[in-house]
């Protein structure tokens, strides 16, 4: 439009009454001819009468003499008109710059565009900090804290999250607050020392208590943090929380010690690699009281469900190759009776880990409905059992407690008896 008008100011426009036929050129300076036609449409017809007044006119010019002499010198009529195009000028000759205008408009808007996207950030209060749960050191750099969206494929029948979720989440913490310390070599939560002498952490005991199950959709604020525990041991303590209420959901507490990777023999905290770590250690009790009970002998005779002829997968196998951890839950809950999962769920567990499993390894699991002073332990609103994984050859690979709460405490009793089985 600005080139259109400079063009204007220097260049004579050509009158309507000047109008060409549909046997011209098709463009005058530049323009469609279409554009010309619309612009001198609603003229012609009111000029259409005069102009053949015009050419009736032009077509008898008088005589004089015998001479034929125009009406006006220099008068042609519209046939005899030709339509010369303006003369060439630098003005002229420049680009449509509207259409220049728009592409360069285009252009930025689409980088505006990928610049706010790039340039995200939290807009309200409400929401996360750590919406991609990625973690960060809290408390003077003593609690490693991370946020966990519950996804529909980590929920079970209930509806809620699965206990080997949640002890998912507590392992990729305790491995995220190595990796933010700047501690994190090879292996599984190995620091740089214990890398240099071969050496790797392993569970010895697990505790875990659980108020609530959080639910899909759910956002999950979990705090870790690690303490000595005697001469050659660390304790590692966790606090799950729902993100927004700050409603507590778990509490648990584990011992590790240090195992050769090579000679698969446990080891003492050599000096240099506690030198790395007591920086980090918290001095404060457990988050869950320790379990000091006894667990009883659980064998072929004593128990009431077993399951046989477990193996590891591939997948099951952690970058140690042994199996991890979290696998045993699932194992000990294979010989767990029905109803209870049906009707109850946990609320508490306690494990201690004798031995790790390989992946050439077959195992049986044992389960033990343990009597608290009702005959019918159906009828009862808390359950207790007692569990055993082992090898095939009867080697002890973990024992267990776990207590479970009524998932419809108004329909304690309905359970009945629960059926032995074998596999």
């Amino acid at each position: 439009m600005v080139a259109t008008a400079a063009t204007c100011a220097f260049l004579p426009v050509p009158s309507p009454s000047s109008d060409c036929s549909g046997k011209a050129s098709g463009k005058i300076s530049g323009i469609p001819a279409s554009v010309d036609a619309r612009a001198t449409s609603a003229k012609s017809k009111s000029s259409s009468a005069g102009r053949l007044q015009v050419k009736a006119s032009a077509q008898a010019p008088p005589k004089v003499n015998g001479t034929k002499v125009g009406v006006m010198d220099g008068f042609k009529t519209d046939d005899e008109v030709s339509v010369s195009p303006p003369p060439r000028t630098f003005i002229n000759q420049l680009p449509d710059w509207s259409m220049l205008l728009a592409a360069i408009t285009t252009i930025f808007l689409a980088a505006e565009k990928q610049w706010m996207m790039l340039d995200w950030k939290p807009k309200r209060p409400d929401m996360l900090a750590d919406p991609f749960g990625l973690g960060r050191i809290v408390q003077d750099g003593l609690v490693f804290r991370q946020n966990f969206s519950i996804r529909s494929y980590e929920i079970g029948a209930d509806r809620t999250a699965s206990v080997e979720t949640m002890m998912n989440h507590l392992q990729e913490t305790a491995l995220n607050h190595v990796k933010h310390a700047g501690l994190l070599a090879d292996g599984f939560g190995s620091t740089p020392e214990m890398c240099k002498r071969n050496l790797i952490w392993v569970v010895t005991k697990m505790q875990v208590v659980v108020d609530r199950y959080p639910t899909w959709g759910d956002v999950v604020q979990v705090d870790t943090w690690v303490a000595a525990s005697g001469k050659n041991g660390m304790r590692r303590d966790w606090l799950v929380r729902d993100s927004n209420t700050g409603e507590i959901l778990t509490r648990a507490s584990s011992l590790w010690v240090m195992m050769n990777k090579a000679t698969r023999r446990l080891s003492k905290i050599p000096d240099e690699v506690r030198d790395e770590i007591a920086g980090y250690f918290v001095d404060s009790p457990p988050i869950v009281d320790d379990d000091s009970r006894k667990l009883p002998k659980l064998d072929d005779t004593t128990a009431d469900y077993v399951h046989s002829g477990l193996t590891p997968r591939w997948s099951d196998l952690d970058v140690n190759q042994h199996v991890n951890n979290v696998k045993y839950v699932g194992w000990i809950l294979e010989s767990a009776p029905l109803p209870i999962l049906e009707t109850h769920e946990l609320a508490s567990m306690t494990l201690e880990y004798r031995r790790e499993c390989m992946r050439d390894s077959v195992l049986q699991s044992l389960t033990s409905v343990m009597d608290e002073g009702d005959a019918d332990v159906a009828k009862s609103s808390i359950v207790q059992c007692q569990h055993l994984l082992r090898l095939e050859g009867g080697g002890e690979i973990v024992k267990g407690r776990t207590k479970w709460r009524p998932k419809y405490p108004d329909r304690i009793g309905s359970l009945g008896q629960f059926p032995a089985e074998s596999a």
